[in-house]
């Protein structure tokens, strides 16, 4: 038999339980960030300060920030991937290559919903936006940074060669090589022993002769590169550009001597990045000596590549972690930013004051361009980008014929199923 105080203690012990049934639950709210840890020792201390107002403006969340470098970031991301546990938010590179690695391994949430909740496409440029449409099964990711590039010209150089209107079709860019050839001046300056900086006039070319469509079909290997006679064309007009265009020899120097070359006006087009304005800025350069156009690929879209913020599959807090990226996202927010992530934020309402004109040029043309093509590097996996780079340097350096790259290329994707 029960004594009564036992009976007493029961009935408390009943009672507690009930009440705790009927209590305003404590959720926890804590989410963690995976992320780089960025050279640019700004842009660490800016996204702290970002979790940090996050939290003061969300009382009783918890924004954790891992920081990991490039390659044990991926790393981890793999493991999470593979595993029941990982972040709420993890960085990678936009794009079906790097980015899309993880999509494909199931780690990123479709984030739809989130884009029409908080309108976010109202508030984004649509060149930085367009990556978050490249996956099947939905939108994944929002944009971090994006970064343009174009072709940066020596308008003395394009004066000197009697070239008196940026080129806006491919024949017009093919008509002032031509002209600068026959004045003695090199079309463009490549760094030949980085492999990324001669693979931006692949991309470009492949843009061009194939279209938008078959151009990502390629790079997404749905397409056989030997069965489409546009790849093995582009391979040729590459190897044309290599030889009659270029300055030589440029497979013994990096992006670096290639830049030093340019702006001692040793040949009259480069094919950079936004992040060239601050550059040429930064060492002295006179900026109204150059001009800036979009490589003319007849497709109207952008060249460039981005950096995304994904929420994973792990999360236990999505749609805390969809706040912190809307807040994240803001005007207010990008407008504090400006300059300590990118010198141009992906927020389309962001004002930007004492603007130099190349700066401008860039943010009009971010503002046109609502569709983009990414770099080879971004669009393959590591292994096929590889391959690439060998098959792009061989044809380049006059080791293999155009007519063997597309069969090389495509041998190596096939041998990986």
């Amino acid at each position: 038999m029960l004594t009564l105080s036992t009976k007493l203690k029961s009935a408390s012990i009943v009672a507690l339980a009930i009440a705790s049934l009927f209590a305003t639950p404590v959720l926890a709210e804590d989410i963690t960030l995976w992320t780089l840890n960025f050279d640019n020792n700004a842009a660490n201390t800016a996204l702290k300060k970002v979790a940090t107002d996050f939290e003061a403006a969300n009382p009783g969340t918890h924004v954790e920030i891992v920081q990991r470098a490039v390659d044990e970031h991926k790393t981890a991301l793999r493991v999470a991937a593979g595993s029941d546990k990982g972040p709420d938010i993890y960085f990678s590179w936009a794009g079906l290559g790097l980015g899309g690695e993880y999509v494909k391994a199931g780690l990123s949430l479709p984030l739809d919903k989130y884009y029409t909740e908080y309108k976010w496409n109202d508030e984004l440029l649509p060149s930085a936006a367009a990556f978050a449409d490249l996956y099947p099964g939905g939108k994944h990711g929002a944009p971090f940074t994006f970064k343009g590039e174009a072709v940066y010209y020596n308008k003395k150089l394009f004066e000197q060669a009697g070239i008196k209107e940026e080129p806006k079709t491919y024949d017009e860019l093919l008509a002032a090589a031509e002209k600068l050839k026959a004045a003695g001046i090199p079309a463009f300056t490549f760094g030949g022993t980085v492999n990324w900086h001669v693979m931006r006039l692949m991309d470009v070319i492949l843009e061009t002769k194939c279209g938008a469509e078959k151009h990502d079909a390629l790079k997404a290997m749905t397409l056989d590169w030997t069965k489409e006679p546009c790849a093995t064309e582009a391979f040729g007009e590459f190897a044309k550009w290599t030889k009659d265009y270029t300055l030589q020899p440029f497979m013994g120097i990096d992006n670096k001597q290639s830049y030093s070359l340019f702006t001692a006006g040793r040949a009259a087009m480069m094919l950079e990045g936004d992040w060239l304005v601050s550059q040429l800025n930064g060492s002295g350069a006179n900026l109204d000596d150059y001009g800036i156009f979009p490589f003319p690929t007849n497709t109207d879209r952008l060249y460039g590549f981005a950096e995304y913020n994904y929420i994973s599959t792990k999360s236990k807090n999505p749609d805390i972690a969809a706040k912190f990226l809307d807040y994240f996202l803001s005007t207010k927010v990008q407008q504090d930013l400006l300059g300590q992530l990118s010198s141009t934020s992906v927020n389309k309402n962001v004002a930007y004051t004492n603007q130099k004109p190349l700066e401008a040029e860039w943010l009009d043309i971010f503002k046109k361009y609502g569709k983009v093509y990414m770099n080879g590097d971004q669009a393959f996996p590591l292994d096929v980008t590889t391959e690439y780079f060998r098959v792009i340097n061989d044809v380049a350096s006059g080791n293999a014929e155009p007519a063997d790259a597309a069969k090389q290329l495509q041998r190596f994707i096939a041998s990986r199923t």
